[in-house]
């Protein structure tokens, strides 16, 4: 994610003074990320998703302490930036939910998720066998499991509420696996198939595909046609693509708009389809450029 007043040094120098225990320091940081405002909070939000984990939790506590007072101008923002990264842009569209979002909380349980896959994972680096370790620490550890009897509750599509509940639908269930998998270096990909989201994993003798919503089952291009076939849909090569960060953010919200409209919640409604239309006035102008 880019921002556009401080440059690449601007920036490093930042990242090296979050962690200063000066007061002097602190203050420094608290007013230029004041005067920066949402560019400040994008840039927050930014190291309190990344790899470095002091960095991280550092960046966390001053998005605590400035309680930036428009999470929904910060993910527009985002939205026209179009560089769009996943666990960013799940994070901002949660703070939009919950401003109070602990970013460095939602961080460490994924790396921790991350690293117990590790530890369990075979000398192997087989594909599939490190998805089923995924699926052992997903499903049988954590007990994620798809939200059948509340489908439409609009929790199941906020990161927090995952994590916390253990509930998710297949698109939230989904990015949950491709964080940890992110952090194991494994490389898979979000696949919005018509109707229900999985994850695809590309391997160079023939792609299979991860079911998130139904414990992690495996299934294969055919079994994922077969599916489409029984809803009475027509199956394309394209459904089995990789889908683009945009469009799975863009779908999050139109879940989220229509579930919260289910729920009678039409404020929260309204904002996300408004964040739809974003995304999408955001790539016609991208396209037309």
């Amino acid at each position: 994610m880019e921002t556009n007043r401080l440059t690449a040094p601007e920036k490093e120098a930042l990242i090296s003074l979050l962690d200063d225990p000066s007061p002097a320091v602190h203050q420094a940081l608290i007013a230029q990320f004041t005067r920066l405002g949402a560019e400040g909070s994008e840039f927050l939000f930014t190291i309190a998703s990344s790899t470095n984990r002091i960095a991280a939790l550092a960046a966390s506590d001053y998005l605590r302490e400035l309680r930036f007072s428009d999470p929904a101008a910060d993910f527009r923002k985002f939205i026209r930036s179009l560089n769009y990264e996943l666990e960013t842009g799940m994070l901002l569209l949660n703070r939009t939910v919950n401003p109070s979002l602990d970013v460095a909380g939602i961080c460490t349980q994924l790396d921790a998720l991350a690293a117990r896959c590790r530890k369990l994972a075979p000398a192997t680096r087989n594909l599939r066998e490190q998805c089923r370790v995924i699926n052992r620490v997903l499903f049988d550890e954590l007990k994620l499991r798809g939200n059948e009897e509340n489908y439409t509750d609009p929790n199941n599509s906020l990161l927090d509420q995952v994590l916390s509940r253990h509930l998710g639908i297949p698109l939230s269930l989904s990015v949950v696996y491709l964080l940890v998998a992110q952090r194991m270096g494994l490389e898979l990909e979000p696949v919005g198939v018509p109707g229900h989201f999985l994850i695809g994993c590309y391997e160079p003798e023939g792609p299979f595909y991860l079911d998130a919503f139904n414990q992690g089952q495996f299934l294969t291009a055919d079994d994922v046609f077969a599916r489409l076939r029984s809803q009475q849909r027509l199956p394309q090569l394209s459904d089995l693509a990789p889908t683009p960060v945009r469009e799975v953010l863009s779908r999050c919200c139109r879940n989220l708009a229509k579930h919260y409209m289910a729920a009678g919640d039409t404020a929260h409604a309204r904002l996300f389809a408004g964040f739809v239309h974003d995304f999408e006035a955001a790539y016609e102008r991208h396209a037309q450029s």
